[in-house]
């Protein structure tokens, strides 16, 4: 059983939406707008966790600046206007976080997403009124650095001893343990267990419903 913690961060790609096969599209549909060679569906899939401009200077790490923010907003215009592969959220999702919420867990969100991506993906999932503080890759500095969950601890007047960290990809490991904050790491997502066991998470799980009975 986990200790009683008082703030839950989550990511919010491949941990509480179903979103990776929209997002793998969306870049490979950006550089090949761009004129650029197409993208390994897993090449895409290892940088899910990060920023945009993180992924795409681990993805095209020859191609200059100006290229890769071309790229950049033809991704964000194919994401949030063009692509329709549907983006779910995970089984159990939807009613585990208001049952955390109504057993007194206050709950954030640290992501990889753009605010303007997390705000329509909040609205599209109707769960937008769940969360006390939300942290964007564009807003602080991506994953793995832990300056974003530093800025939600402040924020929420949290200390890292009383949060946990919820992610499925190593950079939201890695990021909780830098921070000093503890971790669960998701199965279900883009990184394998093993790779996620690296950063010595508390628990693995392999639902989210999982999760939800290991908290007290």
């Amino acid at each position: 059983m986990a200790k009683g913690y008082k703030l839950l961060i989550f990511d919010w790609d491949g941990t509480l939406m179903d979103s990776a096969d929209r997002i793998v599209r969306c870049f490979q549909a950006a550089a090949r707008d761009c004129g650029l060679r197409a993208l390994a569906d897993d090449a895409v899939r290892r940088t899910i966790g990060l920023g945009v401009a993180g992924a795409l200077a681990r993805l095209l790490p020859g191609e200059d600046g100006g290229r890769r923010q071309a790229i950049a907003e033809r991704y964000r215009e194919h994401f949030l206007y063009l692509d329709d592969t549907p983006t779910p959220l995970f089984p159990g999702v939807a009613r585990g976080l208001e049952d955390l919420r109504e057993r007194g867990y206050r709950i954030a969100v640290a992501t990889g997403k753009s605010r303007i991506g997390l705000n329509a993906a909040l609205e599209a999932s109707g769960t937008a009124g769940l969360f006390c503080a939300t942290r964007c890759a564009d807003e602080t500095r991506s994953k793995p650095d832990p300056l974003m969950l530093h800025e939600i601890l402040a924020q929420t007047e949290v200390r890292a001893g009383d949060a946990l960290m919820v992610g499925d990809t190593s950079y939201d490991i890695e990021m909780a343990s830098r921070a000093d904050i503890d971790s669960v790491a998701v199965g279900y997502g883009v990184h394998d267990v093993e790779e996620l066991r690296i950063h010595k998470p508390r628990l693995c799980v392999r639902t989210f419903p999982e999760l939800c009975a290991w908290l007290p």
